[in-house]
Parts: structure tokens; sequence; C-alpha cells
């Protein structure tokens, strides 16, 4: 018989970043070596808590004890063992250059893996037995690439914060700083351009001309030189060495304005790639020069100005009009109304007003959101003074720029497919070319022609449109859903979102506002509705329960005034509902099954009737008892959002086919609701067990995002395609929950997700078609006689179109 046990896998592996990582596949490994151990995996953790190590074993052959020392023991090894980093660089400007640091990364002995991003972030795994921080360091300075604002997660004693490298980014440095490549493109232009006018002056030797050209040659290949030397040394031919060919070719053949041409065209398209991408990425930089870079503390008195990096928690600030709020925290003095648009997307600003007790405020998700406040959000008209509830490094905005800058690294399922293709193509293309040297043997004709005819086609099939297809889409859709408060975390996720073909929304807080109301009041013998809500609110006014609160908030409105009954001796009875003594008799409220239970006449036909009347109608109903009289019924309900049912319109507009709802409210309930949205399917009585097992239902059938609030429903949302979190400004546990984050607590922020996600694909297929279509085109063309600077126009011309196409994302607006 076996058994087994669940163990904290942040206690087993510390500050291990996710469950993905190889240091948790080498501890499940070892541990199954063990005898006793059947099988050792990873479990999702319900309601948003960090993943488990479970550990199935036989009792018999080996004790908990021994299991819980032996998971410790390994986990310490490997912590002790291998490192990780994670750090945002500059240098690198481009997937191309991006996959060469990574090669040349792992070929540092010692490095596990290593990844990098053409949006400046590299994560590095190694063994430091074998490597450490200034080996890598060292070797990223060999490449030019500059360490800037280390995020450093590196475990164990060996940890530490590394601050700024020292050294010269090349990319962005010269001359002309960050201009300087795009300036060399420009001057390879201008030495080509007179080049070709001093040719057609008879007056001028003919070597101005050929030095113009080399000078073209040389402006236009410095960068150029540069990668393909990286590329050489990771062991690669790419799309660089490919141009250098080509272009050493054309001299060879004393072609130089047609490889002076290929040259600055190439070396523009680089410069312009770089521009778009950077463009890309100054808009998710943006977000993070949202908060100011100073706040006004009141401490001990007297108030002063100071970074908000020296801010504590628990400080006091205060915001002035119109001014941007330096922190997360809670509002402890005044009322004004705040423009959260730059953090949560909503277009409305938000009324905020002081909690009541500002000395029993602990973290802000203790509050309402009409009293929690966002670093980077813009004031109103009047003055707040705000309790600081997290540090300048942990507060949301530094967290979703953090998140979003690390889902930059995640590659989309569309670009590592064309990076396995281009492993294949590019030396394809070096055999053909090859091949092509030789065309002169079976067609008889002169080696300067054949080897034209190589270098035309080598400049057709380099697949540089390729490359940049799919990394300049997912890195501006990436940017352009944080713009619009939607925390998308990487290229898989935001391609998943766009194959959706069914919705799962959780029903409470996320279709409903998640607060019951009173909907209808029912007398019953003659009784006035005063005065069922005054029995009722007098019974409910000691719980805490939502729908007694909904009750006794409905009563003290419409009862103006009257007060209500004294509650003597009040006592809950579990499922059922509530007793209490008022006006000197026993009352009791609750459900109908109540009344079946306890002493006293037995509930009236029509008062049953009037109350499954209301059931039907999807409320949850209140049967009020005051002694051996039945005064009523009142039936409450969790209302709908305002927004539920357009969004609900607009997605099946999208292309959505199937919306379900999925709750543990009965079945009446949820039917109702369902009916009232619109909604294809209503599943109700679900235990959270049945929600898992609903939305891997609907998976099997089609792509399903599962909609809810990214703690309650963190299992369901693990098993779906996407687990979309709403409110997450406000939640921890829902940002680190979510494939997607809305930002803001409302659910008309998703058409835009999905829509978004369905336009990102969109231009990725498009951008693949014009890749390849062009490279298919100009191949045949070339072999049969293109010659190259038409090839040359042709070729990067779809570079430049495919990253132009790609930028349209950053402007995207939801029709």
């Amino acid at each position: 018989m076996s058994d087994h046990v669940r163990l904290d896998l942040p206690v087993v592996l510390p500050e291990v970043p996710d469950a993905d990582d190889a240091c948790v596949g080498r501890l499940t490994e070892s541990l199954q070596e063990q005898a006793g151990v059947t099988e050792a995996h990873v479990a999702t953790a319900p309601n948003g808590a960090p993943a488990r190590l479970c550990v199935h074993y036989d009792p018999d052959t080996i004790s908990l004890p021994r299991i819980r020392q032996r998971a410790q023991g390994l986990g310490t090894e490997l912590t002790d063992q291998y490192g990780h980093l994670s750090w945002t660089v500059e240098g690198v400007s481009r997937p191309r250059r991006a996959r060469t640091i990574a090669r040349r990364l792992r070929r540092i002995d010692g490095v596990v893996e290593a990844e990098a991003s053409a949006a400046g972030q590299i994560r590095v795994e190694y063994d430091r037995a074998k490597a450490d921080e200034d080996k890598i360091r060292d070797g990223l300075r060999s490449m030019n690439v500059q360490v800037q604002g280390d995020v450093l997660h590196a475990r164990g004693p060996a940890g530490g914060t590394g601050g700024k490298a020292a050294g010269h980014d090349h990319e962005h440095g010269g001359l002309f700083g960050a201009q300087t490549e795009l300036v060399f493109a420009i001057l390879a232009g201008v030495c080509v351009a007179a080049g070709v006018g001093a040719s057609f002056m008879g007056a001028v030797p003919d070597g101005v001309s050929w030095g113009l050209y080399v000078a073209g040659y040389v402006f236009g290949g410095t960068y150029t030189v540069r990668e393909a030397i990286d590329t050489l040394r990771a062991g690669e031919f790419e799309v660089d060495f490919l141009m250098l060919v080509a272009a050493g070719g054309a001299a060879v053949l004393g072609k130089w304005l047609e490889g002076a041409f290929l040259l600055f065209l190439f070396s523009l398209g680089h410069a312009l790639e770089h521009y778009a991408m950077g463009r890309a990425r100054r808009a998710i930089e943006s977000l993070a020069d949202l908060a100011p870079d100073t706040a006004l503390v009141r401490r001990n008195g007297t108030e002063r100005e100071m970074s908000v990096e020296e801010l504590r928690v628990g400080d006091t600030v205060v915001v002035k009009p119109s001014e941007r709020i330096p922190a997360d925290g809670v509002v402890t003095k005044g009322e004004s109304a705040v423009d959260q648009a730059p953090v949560t997307g909503e277009s409305v600003p938000v009324d905020k007003a002081p909690v009541e007790d500002p000395e029993a405020v602990g973290e802000a998700t203790d509050v309402g959101a009409a009293h929690r406040v966002y670093a980077g959000t813009i004031n109103g008209r009047g003055a707040l003074e705000v309790r600081v509830t997290k540090q300048a490094d942990e507060t949301t905005l530094s967290r979703v720029v953090q998140m979003i800058t690390e889902a930059e690294a995640e590659k989309a399922p569309t670009e590592r497919f064309t990076d396995r293709f281009e492993r294949v193509f590019v030396p394809a293309v070096l055999g053909l070319v090859g091949l092509l040297l030789f065309a002169w043997v079976p067609l008889e004709e002169p080696f300067a022609d054949s080897f034209y005819r190589a270098m035309a086609v080598l400049v057709a099939a380099s697949p540089c449109a390729l490359a940049i297809a799919t990394p300049s889409a997912v890195l501006s859709g990436v940017a352009r859903a944080g713009q619009g408060g939607v925390l998308v975390k990487g290229g898989g996720p935001l391609e998943r979102l766009g194959r959706l073909g069914a919705v799962a929304f959780d029903k409470t807080g996320t279709l409903t506002e998640g607060k019951p109301r009173v909907t209808d009041v029912s007398p019953y013998g003659g009784t006035s509705e005063a005065e069922l809500l005054r029995v009722a609110a007098s019974v409910e006014r000691r719980s805490d329960h939502p729908l007694a609160e909904a009750v006794v908030q409905h009563a003290t409105g419409r009862l103006e005034g009257t007060p209500l009954g004294e509650a003597r001796d009040p006592e809950s009875i579990t499922g059922r509902g509530v007793r209490a003594t008022v006006d000197g008799q026993p009352a009791h409220v609750g459900k109908a099954a109540l009344f079946d239970e306890v002493d006293g006449p037995s509930l009236p036909g029509a008062l049953r009737d009037a109350a499954e009347a209301l059931e039907a109608e999807g409320r949850t109903t209140m049967i009020v008892r005051r002694g051996d009289d039945y005064l009523g019924a009142i039936g409450l309900a969790d209302t709908p959002r305002p927004e539920a049912a357009e969004v609900v319109d607009r997605l099946r507009e999208i292309g959505i086919r199937r919306m379900v709802m999925i709750s543990g409210d009965n079945q009446r309930v949820v039917d109702a609701v369902a009916a009232r949205l619109g909604l294809d399917e209503a599943r109700g009585d679900l235990l959270p067990d049945d929600k898992v097992e609903t939305v891997r239902r609907l998976g099997a059938e089609e792509d399903v995002a599962m909609v809810g609030d990214g703690v309650n429903d963190a299992p369901a949302m693990a098993n779906a395609t996407v687990g979309v979190a709403m409110g997450a400004a406000g939640s921890d546990a829902a940002l680190e929950t979510a494939d997607v984050a809305l930002m803001a607590d409302d659910l008309s922020r998703l058409p835009f997700a999905v829509g978004l996600s369905r336009q990102t694909r969109r231009i990725i297929t498009q951008n693949l078609w014009i890749a390849l279509g062009m490279v298919a085109a100009l191949v045949p063309a070339t072999i049969f006689g293109l010659q190259i600077g038409p090839a040359v126009v042709l070729h990067e011309g779809s570079t430049l179109l495919v990253v132009a196409n790609a930028l349209r994302l950053l402007r995207y607006t939801p029709s």
C-alpha cells in the first residue's frame, strides 16, 4: 500500500524561480531513485499558493521523516550546486544577436543553460563548481554586452546582488551614441550614391567611384562584420555571414557598386529593425517611468522631499492635486478621483476615500478598492495622505514592469518553430550555393557568371524577414497589452489566447459583482414589508455573512431611521439560517429546509411556493418567522456586472464560439444568471475539483480560457489553455497565478486582450507569408537571372515591411 506527502517547493528549493526550473526536475529524478519512492512530481497548489512537491512512497520501506529529510538534503545540494542569473542588458538589439549570445554563453564551461532575447533579457543557469557570476560577466563583456540593473537570482551562499557592470557597449556606443549604426548605414548610402554620380562625370577619375564604393563597404559592413564574427565564434552561419559572403563575392567579380549597395540596404534594414524593436521596448520602459522619483513624506510631524527608494512601509506620503502617486498604499486622509489608467487601464478616474481606522491598516489587500492607490497613478483635484504599504521595488507597477520584461524573454511557439527552421534552412542555402558555383560545368558558361548567380541566390535566400517576423510582433503585442492594463506573460500565452474557441467563467466576482443584494421582499399573512424587514434585519445584524449584511443594508435604507429590534441570544444554524429572540419571541431566518427541522408550525404551502418561484428566477431566499407567525420571504441575488452581457456579445463577435459559466451555486441560480447574460452553458453545484474536471473536459474539445479571480480559481486556471485573472492590481496571488492578468477589476478588458491576441496571430501569420513568400519568389528568380541589385531591394524591403507590420500592434484599438 502506498502513501503520499506534499512538501512546499520553495522550502525545499529556496527562491526557486518556478516549477519549470531545471533544478526541480533534478530533484524529482533524484527522489525517484530512493528505495521506497514510487513517484515524485510537482503538484499545483490551490488558492494561488506556491507549487508543491508531491512524493508517493511505500511507508513499509521508507518513513515520512526520512522522505522530508532526503528531500531537504537534495534541495540543499542543488541550491549549493546551481545558481541562476536573470539580467537586463544592453547590446542585444535583434533576435539573431540574442541567439548568438545565448549560444556563446552555453559554450562557457559550467553554464548549463542560457537564454537571451532581443528585449534585453538574459537568463543563465550555471554549475557553481565550474562557473561564477564574474566569469559569466566576463563572457558577456567579451561579446560587448553590458549588464544594466542586475536582477540577480543566484541562490544559496554564493548569491548576492550585483551592481552595474563596467564595460563599454559597442552596440549603443560609438561616435554617434545609440544612433551610430543608423548613421553608418546612411553614410554607406551616401557613398554609394556619390559613387554612382561620379561615374557619370567624365572629368572624375574612375578611382574616385571605386574609392566611394569601398567606403560604402566600410560603413555598411562594420556592424555586419561584428555580428558575423559573433555567429562564427558560436559555430553558426547566420544571415550576416551570408550577406558578407555575397558582398565579398561581388567585390571579387569587380561588382563593387552592387556589393556596396547590398551592404548599404542590409545595414539600413538592420538599423531600422533595431529602431523598431527599441520602440516596442520603450513602450514598456515608459511604464517604469510613470512612478515619480521623489515623494513628500511626513515623518515625526515634519514634511520633507525624499527619493521613493527611501520610503518605508508605514510612511505617510502627501500627494498634492494632479501629482503622480509615488507608492502603493492606503488613503488615510482626503478624498479625490484617481486616474488609474496607467496601471489598470481603467478609462474613468476612480473615487478614493480614507479608511475608517488608519491605525488598523495592514496590507493594502485588507481594505476595499476605494481606499487603495497604486504607484504611478495620477491624483485628481483633492489632496491625499497615503500610508505606504509596499516598498518601491515591490509596488504593483514595478512588478508589472518586471513581469512584462521577463515575458519578452519567453519565446512564442511560432518563434521556436522559425528558429528550428532557420537552423536547417541556412545550411541548406549554403549547400545550394555550393552547387550553383559549379553550374558553369553543365551550362558551359563562364565561372564568373555562375559565381554571380550563386551570390544573388545567397542574397535572395537569406531569411532576414523570417528571423524578425515573430519576435517583433510578440514584443509589440506584449507592450500594447501592458499599456492597456493587461499583463500577458510571454509569447506563448499571447498566441494561445488568440486560438481560443471557448471561455469558462467563474460566476461570483467575475460575471457578477460578488455582492448579494435584496431584490424581492414578499410579506405573508398580512405582515407589512417594513415589519418583515425589521425582524429579518434585527436577527441578521449580528452576523457577518454577506447575505446577512445585504439584508441589514437594505432594511436600514428602506426603514428610514426606524430602529431595529434588539436580538438576544443569536445562534447560527450551520447551512440553514439564524435563530434569535426578537420582541420577546423566538425568531428564525433561513432556508425553507430550516423550518422542516425546528419546532413550530410547518411552512405554509403558499409561502413555500412563493420561495420556490423566487429561486426559479435565480434568487437565494430567506424565510422569516417570529414566534408561530410566518412573516414572509426575502429574495437576494448576486447581480451581474453591468458590463458582463456586453462582454459576452463582444467575445462572440471576436470569434469565441462557446462560453460556459461554472459555479458552486445551485443550478437554478446559475441557469438564471447564464440566461440573463446570454451564455451557452451553465454548470452549478460544483466543488473546486469539479471545476478542474469541467475545464479539463472543455480543454479536450478545444482551447479554453478560465477566467476567475486568480486565487480561488487557481486549480481550474492551471488546467486551462490560458488562465485569466481579474483584478490583479490588488492581488499578488493573481499576478503570480495567471497567464494573463487583467489589472483592473473590469471584465471589459477581456475582449481587448483576446482581440489583441488574435490580431497578433494574424500579423505573425502575415509576416511569415511575406518572409517565406519573398524567399520562394526570389530564389528561382535569381537562379534564372535576376540581378543582385533588384534582389537586395526586394529582400530588404520585405524585412522592413515585416517590421512595420508588427509595429501596427502598438496602435491596436478594439474595433
